[in-house]
């Protein structure tokens, strides 16, 4: 039987083979780990010396693990990086979907937390996985030493009516009727450049996994009041979810020590892989200067 997150036990097969293709070419010696949480069984991926300080890497909703990690994976060079599958997500992980009314996520991350023997570490969150960050920012700020959020969602949200328009009418046509060229103007409102792995990725998730459309909610000040831990936000100037200088307006008033933010130009929802090659710099120079 196929996961309720997924249209059919065939579709589940590709998403799948999707997932261990892009693990193979991570080209690093990663380790595959499951805990036990109330919500079902976690799968994370853990890469880089095993002696070294733990950071936490957070993937994007409806993309997979594997590839998110690529993106910031000069990290395990000096750090033990664990980048769980996220719960509801396509994945090894349960299919449970924590409500964004709720401390789900956050709650569900403790024990992944717990499980992995880490008290506190530095998250660093992309998209959705930001927006997890923050909920876990709020329910549990003794967790999370510091942050660092790229594309984030639980900030500021985009256009409906532009999202639906951009996004979801051609997702729909090529879901109706898959084509390279449908699967072109489907995935390329997301990415900042041409990505032919990501791209194939995008449309078997479009076509396969029933999309979870219920963000992490917005964070706000009193949530994170308590909340002292420093924190470095990357937003994409031209993102259509989550537009840059919106989320970098906001974030300036509800995240209490943020130290740094970076509008990425010319940047959409996944930044191009000159601007990961930034990001990851500042991203070691931050866990550097902090003590991280």
């Amino acid at each position: 039987m196929s996961s309720p997150i997924f249209r059919s036990p065939e579709g589940e097969a590709e998403i799948m083979a999707l997932y261990d293709d892009a693990l193979a070419r991570l080209g690093a010696e990663v380790e595959s780990v499951t805990v036990r949480t109330s919500l079902g069984d976690t799968h994370v991926l853990a890469t880089g010396p095993e002696d070294a300080p733990s950071v936490v890497v957070l993937s994007g909703g409806n993309f997979l693990n594997p590839t998110c990690l690529r993106w910031f994976l000069p990290l395990a060079e000096n750090r033990r990086v664990y980048s769980p599958d996220i719960i509801g997500q396509p994945g090894r992980s349960a299919p449970s979907r924590p409500s964004s009314k709720g401390d789900g996520h956050a709650r569900w991350m403790e024990e992944v937390l717990d499980s992995l023997g880490i008290k506190r570490a530095p998250f660093v969150g992309i998209s959705y996985g930001a927006g997890v960050a923050l909920r876990v920012a709020g329910h549990a700020p003794g967790c999370v030493s510091g942050a660092v959020l790229v594309s984030p969602s639980g900030i500021v949200g985009g256009s409906i009516p532009r999202i639906l328009i951009e996004v979801a009418l051609p997702m729909i046509r090529y879901r109706l009727s898959p084509s390279s060229e449908r699967l072109r103007k489907a995935a390329s409102p997301l990415l900042a450049e041409e990505d032919e792995d990501l791209t194939q990725q995008i449309g078997a998730v479009y076509r396969h996994v029933k999309l979870d459309s219920d963000l992490p909610r917005r964070a706000t000040a009193e949530e994170l009041q308590d909340f002292h831990s420093p924190t470095l936000v990357f937003a994409s100037e031209n993102d259509i979810f989550f537009p840059g200088e919106a989320v970098l307006e906001r974030a300036k008033q509800v995240i209490p020590n943020l130290v740094s933010t970076e509008l990425l130009r010319g940047c959409r929802h996944i930044p191009s892989r000159e601007a990961f090659m930034r990001i990851n710099d500042a991203i070691e120079q931050f866990l550097r200067d902090h003590g991280l």
